[in-house]
């Protein structure tokens, strides 16, 4: 199956579709308005933005960057039906050899706590647990996100 899989760049008429993705994959939370999380990626590495294509339907996708001195995945998302079928390894792949040929030594990423699948798939691919303590700050609320809203 993954043979088939197409892997390319996010483009603008891809939003909704990847939208329900997501919201399919539980990755839609009320702090963090998916919208505009697309606007805000497109405006830094949107060449890091990847879908994944399968028989014309979006099943797959990666949002990835890199400021300089790390990479960063966000948004690694595989259609619930098609999971356990290497999808999201092609994803990670991808968007590995695309951060590598920018010069980035280590990725980073984030797993919501006990989310225990997550972690031991990011495991199988090679990633390990880093001694840190992850810390944030907003600086802006975004707008409220409702389902099914059109985009303006």
């Amino acid at each position: 199956m993954t043979q088939n899989l197409k892997i390319r760049p996010y483009e603008p008429r891809d939003e909704q579709e990847v939208i329900d993705l997501w919201q399919r994959c539980d990755l839609v939370v009320p702090w963090n308005n998916p919208r505009q999380d697309v606007e805000r990626k497109l405006l830094v590495n949107p060449e890091l933005f990847l879908v994944g294509v399968l028989d014309g339907k979006i099943v797959a996708t990666c949002m990835a960057g890199y400021e300089g001195h790390r990479g960063w995945i966000n948004y690694l998302a595989t259609d619930p039906d098609l999971r356990r079928r290497g999808i999201a390894a092609r994803m990670m792949k991808e968007a590995e050899a695309r951060l590598r040929a920018m010069g980035c030594p280590k990725i980073n990423l984030q797993v919501r706590a006990g989310n225990k699948s997550v972690v031991e798939f990011y495991e199988s691919i090679g990633y390990k647990l880093d001694d840190i303590l992850n810390m944030g700050k907003r600086l802006r609320e975004d707008e409220p996100f409702t389902p099914g809203d059109e985009t303006p």
